[in-house]
């Protein structure tokens, strides 16, 4: 996706949550922007880069993960089709965190600058960015309660809970199943758990008629017992199509 459709995708993700006019899609769909084309593993941003580039996931998955100086990671957030991010850059340029494909994909990156001069010139654009950053500091309070409070069974749920109702935010087909393009080592360093527990969760789950796994397929069978174990409440998502 090498043309304006690529921004396109930025546009329908803002509109969903607040009104913007044909005059604000003008302004978003005139930034330069670039293309790349990635594989699985590479990386968007590294935690030393110093470029000021905000991107949009066209297509595929990505999370942003921190390394520590043992090597271990924590993942702190992931990215599906239609997502935006590196909006910090705008004011910090090295916050010493890396962002990485899950899978293949195509990303569309903006200069920061640009997308600067775009929303001080316009409110309605502005004010719609920052209510998406509003829903990711929910999504990272979410994240940082899940590890802090919730058990091991109540963290993956909240996860796949998650994911199901974002995916379908993202136009996926079904809300109920969908790939979850994670391996268990990743979901482990998402969740503060070994990759042996989350296998253990996983196949707990499993028998108790909660999902059903088929390689890095996921279909939630009780959506409600699922939503109960994480106790988990979508509106911090802020998406009107929420499961």
């Amino acid at each position: 996706m090498s043309n304006r459709a690529s921004l396109q995708r930025l546009w329908s993700s803002l509109q969903a949550n607040q009104h913007l006019s044909q005059a604000d899609r003008q302004v978003l769909l005139s930034l330069p922007f670039t293309c790349r084309t990635l594989a699985a593993g590479d990386a968007i941003g590294r935690a030393s880069d110093r470029s000021r580039f905000c991107a949009i996931l066209v297509s595929g998955f990505a999370y942003c993960s921190k390394i520590l100086s043992d090597g271990a990671r924590q993942i702190v957030s992931v990215h599906v089709p239609g997502d935006f991010f590196g909006l910090n850059n705008l004011f910090q340029p090295h916050n010493g965190q890396e962002t990485r494909m899950l899978t293949p994909g195509e990303v569309a990156g903006i200069a920061a600058h640009a997308l600067e001069t775009a929303i001080r010139a316009n409110p309605n654009l502005q004010g719609a960015l920052w209510r998406q950053t509003a829903v990711e500091a929910a999504m990272f309070s979410e994240w940082l309660t899940n590890i802090g409070r919730r058990d091991a069974q109540g963290r993956i749920a909240h996860l796949l809970c998650e994911f199901a109702v974002r995916l379908r935010a993202a136009q996926a087909p079904e809300s109920t199943r969908f790939e979850l393009p994670m391996t268990q080592a990743q979901l482990a360093d998402t969740a503060g758990l070994t990759a042996v527990h989350v296998n253990r969760v996983l196949q707990s789950l499993r028998q108790a008629g909660l999902v059903a796994l088929d390689k890095r397929k996921i279909t939630i069978n009780d959506w409600e017992g699922l939503a109960s174990m994480a106790d988990f409440d979508p509106a911090y998502l802020q998406s009107e199509r929420a499961t």
